[in-house]
C-alpha cells in the first residue's frame, strides 16, 4: 500500500453510508447512500461510486457523480436518494437499483462501467406494468440488494419491517400498508434485470413472525444484501436492533435461511457479551456487506458522527470465516483495511477514534439531534472546518480510544487540542492503570503537549482519557518511538 489504511476508509469529511461493497475487475467498488454534514435527513446527497485498487486499499478515488437526486424521475429533488445496491448483467452491463426514500417502488439505472454514469433504465414491475411494491402480496420496497447468481439467474431482495410506531406513521402520512414487520422478501428477475418473475417470497422474519424460527431478537429490520461463499448463500442485514448487522445462511439464494450471528455492532455493542449501557461508541442504524480481497474477507458497515443518524461514515473490519461457514463477531478498529495494527509511530488524525465515551457512557444517536439524552454531556466527532473533522466536546472522564498499533516501547506522545486546561491520561486499555500524563494549558487556538509515556512494545490499543476544567476539542495525536527522539 501507499499509505496506511484508516477507517473511516475514505477521505477525511465524506459521509458515504450503507456501502455495498463488490469487486470488478482489479477494483474494489462501493455503492453508497450520500450524507451531507449538518443535514436533518438521510441521503440528501447524488450518488458517486468510490473505488480502490485491490491491491491498495488507502487509495480511494472517485470519478464524478454516478446519478444525480435532481432529474427527469425527482424534477425538483424533493426525494432522497436511499441505500442502493449494484451487479453486472448477463449482458455485461452495470444495473444498480434504489428507491427515493419512502416511494414504494425501485428505479433501475444501467451503464457500462461500474462507476457511472448512470442513466435511467426503468423500474423494477410485473409482466403487466404493475410497479413491484404496488402488488397485494409486495412488502415494503426498501433497501434493495441485487445478486446474480454463477448460472445468471437474478435475485432482488428488499424489505422493512418497521415497529409499530413507524407502521402506523407510515400508515398514516404515506399510505403504505404492507411494512408490519413480517420480514424481508426476495423476488426472480428475468435477465432483462427489471421484471419479476413469478411470485414474491418471504426470505428471513420480522419481529412479527419470528417465534421459534431463531431469529428472536435479531429479526429482519433493514438493509438487505446477498452474498455467496463457497456454495452457501449469506444474507447480510440490519436486525431490529438497528446497529448491528446479522447475517442467516442458506443452501440456496430464495429460501430456507437460518439465523448465523452477529458480524459487527457500531457501539460495539455483543461484541463478548458487552450491553447497550456499555457502549463503546456512539451508535445507530448500520448498513453494509461483506466482500473477498484476495484471501481476506471484510464487512463493510458504517458509523455515526455528528450526534446524528444523518451524518455517516463507511468503516470496515477483517473478519473471519470458519470451516463450518460460521463468522465470529468483530470489534471496532481504527484500521479496518490496514492488514494488521497500525504503525508505533507517526502523526494520525483524532477522528478515526473507534471508541468515544463520555463519563454517562456513549449513547443511541436519533433521527436527527439526540432527542432523549444532553449534548452538553458527550463528545462527537465534528467538523472544526469544511471537511475537516476533530473530536468536539471531550470534558473530564471522555475517553477517545484508537485500535490497534504496532507500539515500539516508551515513545513521546504529542497532541493537538483547544479549549480547558488539565491533563490528560494515556493507557492500553479502557480504564486501564495510565501509563502517564500529558499536561494541557488552556487554549483558544489548536495548542501541542507532550510526554514520555511508557508504552509497552507490540499490538495494543491506545486510549486518551480527558481530566479537564471545562470543554476541550481533540485534533490529532504523534507517536514518536524514544529511539527516534
Amino acid at each position: 500500500m501507499k499509505h496506511q489504511a484508516f477507517n473511516p476508509y475514505l477521505p477525511e469529511g465524506e459521509y458515504f453510508p450503507d456501502g455495498e461493497p463488490h469487486v470488478f475487475g482489479d477494483r474494489l467498488y462501493i455503492y453508497a447512500s450520500h450524507d451531507r454534514y449538518g443535514s436533518s435527513r438521510y441521503c440528501p446527497g447524488d450518488y458517486y461510486v468510490w473505488s480502490a485498487p485491490l491491491d491498495d486499499p488507502s487509495d480511494w478515488t472517485v470519478r464524478g457523480v454516478a446519478y444525480p437526486r435532481k432529474g427527469k424521475h425527482n424534477p425538483f429533488g424533493a426525494h432522497c436518494m436511499w441505500a442502493p445496491d449494484c451487479a453486472r448483467g448477463v449482458d455485461g452491463r452495470y444495473y444498480f437499483y434504489f428507491s427515493y426514500n419512502f416511494v414504494n417502488e425501485i428505479c433501475v439505472l444501467v451503464s457500462d462501467a461500474p462507476d457511472g454514469p448512470f442513466v435511467f433504465y426503468g423500474y423494477v414491475a410485473y409482466p403487466d406494468g404493475t410497479h413491484y411494491g404496488k402488488g397485494k402480496e409486495d412488502i415494503m420496497c426498501f433497501d434493495p440488494a441485487i445478486f446474480v447468481d454463477d448460472d445468471g439467474e437474478v435475485y432482488l431482495y428488499s424489505g422493512y419491517s418497521a415497529n409499530e410506531d413507524l407502521r402506523k406513521m407510515l400508515r398514516t402520512t404515506r399510505g403504505i400498508r404492507n411494512c408490519d414487520g413480517t420480514g424481508g422478501q426476495v423476488v426472480h428477475l428475468e435477465r432483462d434485470m427489471k421484471t419479476v418473475r413469478g411470485r414474491p417470497q418471504m426470505l428471513i422474519p420480522g419481529y412479527k413472525n419470528s417465534a421459534g424460527t431463531g431469529f428472536e431478537g435479531h429479526e429482519m429490520y433493514e438493509a438487505s444484501s446477498m452474498r455467496k461463499i463457497g456454495e452457501k448463500y449469506y444474507f447480510i442485514y440490519s436486525s431490529r436492533l438497528s446497529h448491528e448487522l446479522a447475517y442467516a445462511v442458506s443452501d440456496r439464494p430464495d429460501g430456507g435461511f437460518r439465523y448465523g450471528g452477529t458480524i459487527v455492532s457500531n457501539g460495539d455493542i455483543g461484541y463478548r457479551g458487552r450491553k447497550e449501557e456499555d457502549a463503546l461508541n456512539y451508535w445507530g442504524n448500520n448498513h453494509g456487506s461483506l466482500v473477498g480481497v484476495g484471501d481476506k474477507w471484510y464487512v463493510f458497515y458504517h458509523r455515526q458522527t455528528s450526534k446524528t443518524e444523518q451524518c455517516r461514515q463507511g468503516c470496515a473490519e477483517e473478519i473471519e470465516i470458519l470451516p463450518d461457514g460460521s463468522i465470529p463477531m468483530t470489534e471496532m478498529t481504527s484500521c479496518g483495511l490496514n492488514g494488521g495494527p497500525l504503525r508505533g509511530e507517526g502523526t494520525y488524525p483524532a477522528y478515526i477514534a473507534c471508541n468515544l465515551k463520555s463519563t454517562a457512557g456513549a449513547v443511541k444517536c436519533a433521527y436527527g439531534p439526540f432527542s432523549k439524552h444532553k449534548y452538553s454531556a458527550h463528545p462527537s466527532v465534528e467538523e472544526y472546518e469544511r471537511s475537516k473533522q476533530c473530536i468536539r466536546n471531550l470534558q473530564s472522564g471522555s475517553v477517545a480510544g484508537f485500535k490497534y498499533f504496532d507500539l515500539l516501547g516508551p515513545t513521546h506522545v504529542r497532541i493537538t487540542t483547544r479549549g480547558a486546561g488539565g491533563r490528560v491520561a494515556v493507557s492500553t486499555a479502557l480504564s486501564g492503570t495510565p501509563l502517564g500524563y500529558i499536561a494541557l494549558d488552556a487554549s483558544k487556538d489548536w495548542r501541542d503537549a507532550s510526554a514520555r509515556i511508557a508504552l509497552p512494545a507490540g499490538k495494543h490499543a491506545l486510549f486518551f482519557t480527558f481530566e479537564t476544567a471545562g470543554k476541550t476539542d481533540f485534533l490529532r495525536f504523534t507517536l514518536t518511538p524514544e529511539r527516534d527522539a
